[in-house]
């Protein structure tokens, strides 16, 4: 759940920016059909199976619109909800029903879509030690909705943004000229506090990012063999990471490995929405 301050700062303008993309100067649907206020009610129904996300972002896309609008939830975020389950009543002007509908459930749909999506990859895990991340694979402007998503789901965050902390790819690598002149340059200008991860290819890098002290070396790309190989070189002086396609698909033939992480950018990029809608309204 969002906290007053994040919501009011960090939250409350990107709702605020939907609804202005879907309400240009009036909903002219509405205004055609509901010329004056008139209170009512809707109810808010699964339509599938799936972990419920987004409760609050739902109930404040109505409440900016105006706050009077009173929900009712009979499911909170993190529960697992069932089709045809009823997971709130949204009561007030009819108008205000209608105008948020869309962006409402967009949030909703995305949100507890990411949640379920997540929440089958943890299953996989279960039993093993190893965490699973998110990456910085996100909609534009959708990042705060969708790695609060991940966590609901049972998964981790990777780093928020690209002032989190340090991680060397293959074009900071090439640009520095090499794992060891990244790790050194990376030592020498980044906070204390600050851990280094490097991403490595090969064998021959993740020997010279052991050699080179990083925190966390994360396997990019590289088969099962190779992973072992690295596995049995970096030997505990590194936390180690695994990304690079990782779906609920293949997740399973990795899991064995002795990894601190898995990283997977399709918790958020490949999440199919969970279908949820309004239905049944009528006035008070």
């Amino acid at each position: 759940m969002f906290d007053p301050i994040t919501m009011r700062l960090h939250v409350d303008p990107l709702i605020q920016s939907a609804l202005e993309e879907d309400i240009n100067s009036e909903d002219v649907s509405t205004n055609c059909v509901m010329p004056t206020s008139k209170q009512g009610q809707v109810d808010l129904i699964a339509k599938e199976d799936g972990i419920l996300c987004g409760a609050q972002v739902f109930e404040r896309v109505f409440t900016l619109l105006d706050p009077t609008m009173k929900i009712e939830w009979m499911a909170k975020d993190g529960e697992n909800i069932h089709d045809q389950q009823v997971l709130a009543q949204v009561k007030g002007d009819i108008r205000v029903l209608l105008s948020g509908e869309r962006t409402a459930l967009n949030y909703l749909q995305r949100m507890s879509g990411i949640a379920t999506y997540t929440h089958q990859m943890a299953k996989l895990l279960e039993g093993t030690s190893i965490q699973l991340l998110d990456t910085r694979k996100t909609t534009p402007n959708m990042r705060i909705f969708e790695k609060y998503a991940v966590k609901v789901g049972g998964g981790h965050n990777h780093r928020y943004n690209l002032s989190d902390g340090v991680m060397l790819k293959d074009n900071h690598i090439d640009a520095a000229g090499g794992v060891s002149q990244a790790i050194q340059m990376a030592r020498a200008y980044a906070p204390f506090v600050r851990k280094i991860e490097v991403e490595v290819e090969n064998l021959g890098m993740v020997k010279e990012a052991v050699s080179a002290g990083a925190d966390i070396i994360m396997l990019d790309n590289m088969d099962h063999d190779m992973m072992a190989q690295a596995i049995s070189l970096i030997d505990g002086k590194a936390k180690i990471e695994i990304s690079g396609n990782v779906t609920k698909a293949n997740i399973d033939r990795i899991k064995d490995l002795s990894v601190d992480y898995i990283s997977s950018g399709a918790l958020t990029h490949s999440a199919p929405i969970l279908d949820v809608s309004l239905k049944h309204l009528h006035a008070l």
